[in-house]
């Protein structure tokens, strides 16, 4: 049965023809929202498809077809794009909203299994679906054709994507909870920054550089020179190092120079192996600039608090 979908998934892609490149464009230009639907089988991937494009950057949500027939058209605005999933392409639940879209000139795209039917008719762009068997012995269960909605749905999306650059961190502003949104979370995204930050200048003396790193609480202090780039750090290990006359001296006597550091832009991921791998527990985080400013300090616990592990 598997089989039997993933050969109509091959005949799908030698299907796509210019239709499917215009049903790009018109997504693409499309300035409110995509307006997905279908009943059914059909329905249940529309909500997916719908799902999909708003997760990936292109407002979007699912209207059903028996409401907007009840009041749910009021969602179809001037700029919005209709993209209608029916097998059979006659579904009567779907007269209503097919005619509203024709009234009132809003691009409508077809999805369908039947060429010669009312939605590909009325449809600005028709993508049929190749004929292929249903997986079931019986072939009336929607099985191969629904698996070909959803590769269709997918392709649109992910040609979007494509055609606006989408990046990790445009994914990441649509997913910043769960596994995904915690894997894609920057450093930025969990670092201390501005008046939170431990830092002294490497004339500061010893006392109050003390006094900077009690009150900031993470075990350390930057130092930096006068144009803000970090020249050194200084740690638990290094007080000890320079106990005797500690507190007659000053930050730059007393410091570890080029300490490891991170971009503020790279993955909390990487920040908490680097950490890992040199057996620290707080790294201070740069600006990406000609001088490498310092943009914020993160600490070991933050990244644990955020579940990254």
């Amino acid at each position: 049965m598997v089989s039997i979908e993933a050969s109509a998934l091959a005949k799908l892609a030698d299907s796509l023809n210019s239709n499917f490149s215009r049903a790009v464009s018109v997504i693409n230009r499309t300035k409110g929202r995509v307006i997905v639907s279908g009943i059914g089988k059909s329905g249940h991937v529309g909500r997916k498809l719908a799902a999909t494009f708003a997760s990936t950057g292109q407002p979007a949500h699912f209207v059903h077809p028996a409401e907007a027939s009840h009041g749910d058209l009021g969602m179809l605005s001037d700029g919005d794009t209709v993209v209608v999933l029916s097998n059979s392409g006659d579904t009567p639940e779907l007269t209503d909203l097919l005619s509203y879209t024709r009234r009132f000139s809003i691009p409508l795209i077809g999805i369908s299994g039947k060429e010669d039917c009312s939605l590909i008719r009325l449809s600005d762009v028709g993508l049929v679906l190749p004929t292929a068997e249903e997986a079931c012995r019986t072939g009336i269960v929607p099985t191969t054709s629904t698996t070909m909605m959803l590769a269709l749905g997918d392709a649109l999306a992910v040609s979007l994507m494509e055609h606006r650059r989408f990046t990790p961190d445009h994914f990441h502003r649509f997913h910043p909870g769960g596994r995904l949104g915690i894997k894609l979370s920057k450093v930025r995204d969990l670092m201390h920054s501005g008046e939170a930050m431990p830092l002294v200048h490497e004339h500061c003396s010893m006392p109050d550089t003390l006094l900077v790193m009690t009150q900031k609480g993470f075990g350390v202090a930057g130092i930096v020179d006068q144009e803000s780039q970090l020249i050194g750090i200084i740690t638990d290990g290094d007080l000890r190092r320079h106990m005797k006359n500690l507190l007659s001296n000053v930050a730059g006597n007393v410091m570890t120079r080029n300490p490891v550091t991170i971009s503020q832009d790279a993955l909390a991921e990487e920040a908490l192996a680097l950490m890992n791998n040199r057996e620290v527990t707080c790294l201070f985080a740069y600006r990406e600039s000609a001088h490498r400013e310092v943009a914020g300090v993160l600490h070991i616990h933050d990244c644990l608090r955020a579940g990254i592990a």
